[in-house]
């Protein structure tokens, strides 16, 4: 397969695979310098192809958010996953018994009757004590519950301690790069509290897991974790474009593009891709190509948004856009159209896409 970028249909979802690949690439030395293990989280990408590409360069495994994201990686190869989410259903036990036998497989923690229900569903999984940063999503909120946690874990027999998990999630878009330095500064204090607790408490915590791309420079220079979980270094988003970031650069790898269907109003014209083409948790996305950068995009409907301003391209011109949030808005597509230099080589399926069970 190969065709010339203009000839794809649109909205289309685009990853340039030499910036992809530069990424994973840039990432994979900054660990491996740092000494510590990258396990990348799959939750950005939903992509076999993307995983194990990462896994080639040296990270130790990926991350999964959900149970049906990690049976749909294991499924197309990748045999090495972290689940960041607590697994407490019944029914969803059983299959997460199912995939520890096919797999090496790891899932967080959080609370005892979790813990029970694990030991006698699950047994010889191995389990991380998931520790709240501050925002309540999830984790234990004291020391003293995660060494209440980790007796709970031993006390079943059948389940192993692999660690904690610490993911300062709400810290990771601080715009400001000192300030978010101090912010991270503060929460490892605490989570040094923790681990200090576990370990006086006779608890061996081998691997201490989290970080993400907004922090992961400042959480390796501070010496506490062994495992990064970084998703969006592969693709970058406005989001993080518009944040200081520390470490090693990566560029802009996910792009959507799009077409004028209408060009009847002056200083404005229609897109094919609003709603449905781009998550809107973040604002809106950003113009790269085919129209000058100044213009402003908004939302006007599912299937359509609007461009502002001079100089705009006619009637079948074709946009560039950077997504405002990179993993909501691979979510929405079944595939990757994979580009190199203004040929399309390829297409990747979205492999976990909609996988959220």
């Amino acid at each position: 397969m190969a065709f010339p970028r203009s000839a794809l249909p649109t909205p289309a979802l685009i990853v340039d695979r030499a910036a992809l690949e530069r990424n994973i690439a840039a990432m994979a030395a900054f660990a491996e310098a740092q000494g510590i293990a990258l396990r990348p989280h799959a939750k950005t990408h939903k992509s076999a192809d993307i995983a194990l590409r990462q896994i080639a360069a040296g990270a130790v495994g990926i991350c999964c958010a959900k149970l049906a994201e990690a049976e749909a990686q294991a499924d197309a190869g990748v045999a090495n996953i972290h689940l960041t989410s607590p697994v407490v259903a019944p029914p969803a036990i059983d299959r997460l018994a199912a995939l520890n036998r096919r797999i090496t497989l790891s899932v967080v923690v959080d609370h005892p009757e979790n813990v029970r229900a694990l030991g006698s569903g699950a047994g010889g999984l191995t389990v991380f004590v998931d520790v709240d940063p501050g925002s309540h999503r999830t984790g234990v909120t004291s020391a003293a519950a995660a060494v209440a946690l980790a007796q709970a874990i031993a006390a079943t027999g059948t389940l192993r301690l692999g660690g904690v998990q610490y993911y300062c999630g709400s810290h990771q878009h601080i715009h400001s790069l000192a300030e978010r330095r101090a912010a991270i500064v503060e929460r490892t204090e605490y989570l040094d509290t923790v681990l200090a607790e576990l370990r006086g408490a006779g608890f061996d915590v081998p691997i201490v897991t989290g970080g993400g791309t907004g922090t992961f420079a400042i959480d390796a220079s501070l010496g506490v974790f062994t495992e990064l979980q970084v998703g969006s270094y592969v693709f970058l988003d406005r989001e993080y474009t518009d944040c200081e970031l520390a470490g090693p650069r990566f560029e802009p790898a996910l792009f959507v593009d799009a077409t004028v269907v209408s060009a009847n109003t002056p200083g404005m014209v229609t897109i094919d891709s609003g709603l449905k083409a781009f998550a809107t948790d973040a604002g809106v996305p950003v113009v790269l190509a085919g129209a000058p950068r100044a213009s402003r995009y908004a939302f006007t409907g599912d299937e359509h948004g609007a461009l502002f301003g001079d100089n705009l391209p006619q009637l079948g011109g074709r946009v560039t856009l950077m997504p405002p949030h990179c993993d909501p808005t691979v979510n929405l597509y079944d595939r990757f159209w994979v580009l190199e230099g203004d040929t399309i080589v390829g297409d990747w399926p979205v492999t976990a896409r909609g996988c959220s069970s």
